[in-house]
């Protein structure tokens, strides 16, 4: 939690800045994990219940990357990147949509990326957004402030995936940069959406210092509507929070309250003190700090309570169930079809098929149908463009003289109550003329990350490696450890070329040893290995490499550059002026 904020409630700096210097020195919570509600209660159907012990792995986890990399895990520094890398891993093994975001304006000087993870389940529209902190100070790893919050949150995002349970809203989850430098990434983030983005975030709710050794249990605007299912599962506890005021302002919900956005959250206090009402009523030290080790060297995982920190959990999964996973199986369901699924068209000329509906649950319903994915110059027309789920639809697809000839895959939807989708593969008949030209976007990465996705935070001016013209370039791997790093991007190879040829250059440093690839780097070409490169062709200085992608001369497809390591001794891929000349 950031001390940026001076006078809260009541509570002076001066006074927290004295109580999180308390000589005495805490003791780890050994309590046993928290009884959930009775079994067959309202709550304890809700939701799962979140495994305190693979939470405190993530926490030990933390804590080794931390004292790999100076004893902290702040925002500029290596132990941060590394905090990402692991967080990032896990979340895409699970299926989560990741992004790094960098943090280009108001963050201190080499701040890493935030992070950003959403289920791609739930209405677009209407989101609920969980966030935390992962930088911790300079002083110390940061296990309660503020891996606590950091790992119940990627425990919860895990077991969602697991569960994978029907889904009414969108779950989002971000992990923050620069937070202990002024709640600089969470404002970033939030300063960067649109004001129709803004509009999608029903509620954010973030999770500070969960796990304080003397902590009480607190909740962010304690009596708002936001704050209802959190207070909720606390109370189902015998619990009696109460509003946070020490941490009202000083943590990444402000960022988010300041845009108009309904926020609440969990907190166990920081370095004020815990009141004699309070000890009565939770436990623990009157007159001593909520946490004795706030912002100190000894903020290891022997800092952590671990009935504080699965009570939280469990009301973060208690909230996210309540808020954003459907009820019941939906009452009324449909199928969607198309047949043809497939068709074949001149330039100019138009084919058609039928797309039709069924109702396979409950009663007939009103199915809106559009489509996507078509390439410029084709139009997707449906008559009519509404049905009643049993009746179909006529898919005009029309194409213009100037459309490219190429095969190209149109998603189909139909939305009522619930949403289908089917595929329609349009082949652009033709051979159509080629213009030599090169076609890959943001080859040099020097105009910053975009068109590129995946693990955009790659791409920079990093400190330790250097471009091979410009200032900047995508550096993967060279972590250390076991991680992954990709960047992607969508082209299409114009029909009537003859070749299309990938060009890039490469510099691949290691400290492993011998003739035995470890780590590796292969270009992919949609789920299609091209081809691997590895620590044993580790050289001084850039390579160029050259590869024929003449066989997709014609199509859409994504080209992938993935770097992956193992378990030790670092590899760098470094990649520069990458570019996909046709001709």
């Amino acid at each position: 939690m950031v001390l940026r904020r001076l006078s809260v409630a009541g509570i002076s700096l001066a006074a927290t800045l004295a109580a999180a210097v308390l000589a005495a020195a805490p003791t780890a919570a050994a309590t046993p994990q928290t009884p959930r509600p009775a079994t067959g209660s309202a709550l304890a159907q809700a939701a799962p219940d979140i495994d305190v012990a693979k939470v405190q792995a993530h926490l030990t986890e933390l804590n080794n990357i931390a004292t790999r990399n100076g004893g902290n895990r702040k925002s500029s520094g290596q132990g941060y990147r590394d905090s990402v890398a692991y967080v990032k891993n896990k979340l895409q093994a699970a299926g989560y949509t990741v992004t790094e975001q960098p943090c280009t304006s108001g963050c201190a000087g080499g701040a890493g990326p935030n992070l950003i993870a959403e289920w791609p389940k739930g209405d677009a529209g209407s989101v609920y957004m969980f966030g935390s902190h992962l930088d911790s100070v300079g002083a110390g790893p940061g296990i309660n402030d503020n891996g606590s919050g950091s790992a119940a949150l990627l425990e919860n995002a895990l077991t969602l995936a697991e569960q994978n349970p029907d889904m009414a809203a969108r779950v989002r989850f971000g992990w923050w940069t620069d937070e202990e430098q002024g709640l600089n990434g969470s404002d970033f983030y939030v300063n960067s959406l649109s004001t129709t983005e803004r509009s999608k975030i029903k509620a954010y709710y973030n999770f500070d210092m969960v796990a304080s050794t003397n902590g009480g249990y607190f909740i962010n605007h304690v009596s708002s509507a936001a704050a209802a299912p959190m207070k909720a599962y606390w109370d189902s506890l015998g619990l009696q929070p109460e509003e946070n005021t020490e941490g009202a302002g000083r943590s990444d919900d402000y960022s988010f309250e300041q845009a108009g956005i309904p926020t609440s959250g969990y907190a166990m206090g920081a370095g004020a003190r815990k009141t004699s009402a309070q000890a009565a009523k939770w436990g623990g030290t009157a007159n001593r700090s909520y946490d004795p080790c706030y912002h100190q060297s000894c903020d290891t995982t022997n800092n952590i309570n671990s009935t504080g920190l699965n009570r939280s959990a469990d009301g973060i999964a208690y909230t996210l169930w309540k808020l954003a996973a459907a009820d019941t199986t939906p009452a009324n369901d449909f199928s969607l079809a198309a047949a043809p699924s497939s068709g074949s068209v001149d330039p100019g000329a138009s084919v058609s098929s039928t797309i039709s509906t069924a109702t396979t649950r409950g009663s007939a319903q009103t199915v809106k149908l559009s489509a996507s994915g078509a390439p410029a110059g084709v139009t997707v027309s449906f008559s009519p463009a509404s049905v009643t789920s049993g009746d179909s639809s006529t898919m005009t697809v029309a194409t213009s003289a100037t459309a490219a000839p190429g095969t190209y895959s149109l998603t189909l939807t139909g939305t009522g109550s619930v949403t289908h989708t089917t595929t329609f593969a349009l082949t652009v008949k033709g051979t159509g003329s080629c213009t030599s030209q090169q076609i890959l976007g943001n080859g040099g990465f020097e105009n910053g990350t975009t068109p590129w996705t995946g693990d955009t935070g790659a791409i920079g001016a990093h400190s330790g490696q250097s471009a091979h013209s410009g200032s900047r370039f995508a550096w993967l791997g060279g972590y250390g450890y076991s991680a992954a790093d990709t960047l992607s991007q969508p082209v299409t190879v114009p029909a009537g070329c003859s070749r299309a040829t990938l060009t890039y250059w490469l510099h691949i440093d290691t400290d492993e040893t011998g003739n035995v690839a470890y780590d590796t780097f292969k270009i992919k070409v949609g789920s299609t290995t091209l081809t691997t490169l590895s620590n044993t062709d580790a050289s001084n200085g850039y390579t160029q490499r050259t590869l024929d992608l003449s066989r997709y001369v014609g199509q859409q497809i994504t080209l992938t550059f993935a770097a992956a390591e193992d378990a030790s001794l670092q590899t760098s891929f470094v990649l520069d002026d990458a570019a996909l000349q046709t001709g």
